[in-house]
């Protein structure tokens, strides 16, 4: 019998929690919250008791609040989806967090065009 690696089905699990996440923010959500969101990365402990699902909405910081509030309102129907949809035992905790990854990359951004001579053209 093959060994698995243990980071392995974490992996295999985020995947397809991603998967159902999107589906269900495209065909089930109803909250008015919650807008055009971007499922960037789902990151399940390896007890997989928890999958937190990281993401991104275009907006200022008061849509992004108001999508957080949203999301984590719709956490448990989440959830009841996941079980339905998954093969596990047991279905993981789903906490939504904002992803912060982009905001960095646009601050970094900005602070690099800040830099650049008003006559340099951008790479």
């Amino acid at each position: 019998m093959a060994s698995r690696s243990p980071g392995r089905r974490p992996q295999r699990l985020a995947e397809q929690i991603r998967q159902v996440v999107t589906a269900f923010l495209q065909e089930e959500a109803r909250d008015p919250r919650i807008g055009l969101v971007t499922i960037t990365k789902v990151t399940v402990t390896t007890d997989l008791q928890r999958a937190v699902v990281d993401f991104v909405v275009h907006g200022d910081a008061g849509v992004q609040a108001e999508t957080l509030l949203g999301l984590s309102n719709a956490a448990g129907a989440v959830r009841r989806r996941l079980a339905e949809s998954l093969r596990t035992r047991l279905v993981p905790e789903v906490v939504f967090a904002p992803d912060k990854g982009v905001e960095h990359r646009q601050r970094i951004e900005q602070l690099l065009a800040g830099l650049r001579k008003p006559g340099d053209a951008a790479p």
